[in-house]
């Protein structure tokens, strides 16, 4: 090999290694600490753009991390932002299904811990006016909850995410396209409430989009979850790699 050849390999594997590089940054929401982590793009894509990544029920873990590093790489500036806090991550199942429940039911303090990381991503040099949140399983629910709060962004992208709201909230208006990518085996996310958050999209005038994958259940993007569909979560690889490639899509009609 060539010292041509070699540095032309290092350059290559340099480059990678820029974009896929996580930054912790500490932010708070009054007295609570948060912690969360950027991915910077070394060639920003051309308006800017940036994404807020939600993580699931048991905090940041080490998929919304990664999912920041593979955005960096297609040129948007990524945060994944904490919704639980420094000091709050569960410790098991119990603990994140009380976390989880509360930020279900206290969605206007859900809302306000994914505005806070969107203010982090725009501090951070993506553009204010080309935002988009996703998010996995709970974080998937706080990714709609942006859409239903009129925050400011462009889209939202839920990976199976719990789509229902309490029946007594009023549907309101929403500017932010939507798109649901949603196992169609899931026991926790039945049949009933898909139709439901369909009737919201449509009394809300979304624009709106519903991605139903075959022989999937919950956290069908979680390589961790096992492949065991009897067990209500487990990883699909053909739902994983469809749902990315739909998001994909649906950026580059945003930005």
């Amino acid at each position: 090999m060539g010292i041509k050849q070699l540095s032309t390999i290092v350059l290559l594997f340099s480059t990678i290694y820029m974009q896929a590089q996580l930054q912790a940054v500490a932010y708070s929401d009054a007295n609570q600490k948060l912690e969360g982590f950027l991915a910077t793009p070394t060639k920003p894509n051309a308006k800017k753009a940036g994404v807020v990544i939600l993580h699931a029920w048991m905090g940041i873990s080490d998929h919304e991390k990664e999912t920041a590093e593979e955005l960096a790489k297609l040129g948007y500036y990524s945060f994944v932002a904490d919704v639980y806090g420094q000091g709050n991550k569960p410790a098991n199942t119990e603990e994140a299904g009380k976390l989880a429940g509360f930020y279900k039911g206290d969605f206007t303090s859900y809302q306000n811990r994914i505005q806070l990381a969107i203010d982090q991503l725009v501090k951070a040099g993506a553009n204010a006016d080309e935002i988009a949140v996703i998010g996995y399983c709970f974080g998937g629910t706080g990714a709609i909850e942006a859409a239903r709060g009129g925050l400011k962004v462009k889209g939202v992208v839920s990976f199976h995410g719990g789509l229902g709201k309490d029946g007594n909230r009023l549907a309101k208006p929403i500017a932010a396209k939507v798109l649901a990518l949603h196992g169609a085996d899931d026991p926790y996310v039945p049949a009933k409430e898909v139709a439901a958050f369909e009737d919201e999209m449509r009394s809300s005038k979304a624009d709106w989009q519903l991605n139903v994958y075959a022989n999937a259940v919950h956290a069908f993007t979680h390589k961790d979850a096992g492949s065991d569909n009897s067990k209500g979560a487990a990883y699909n690889e053909k739902a994983d790699k469809r749902s990315w490639e739909a998001m994909k899509i649906f950026f580059n009609e945003l930005f």
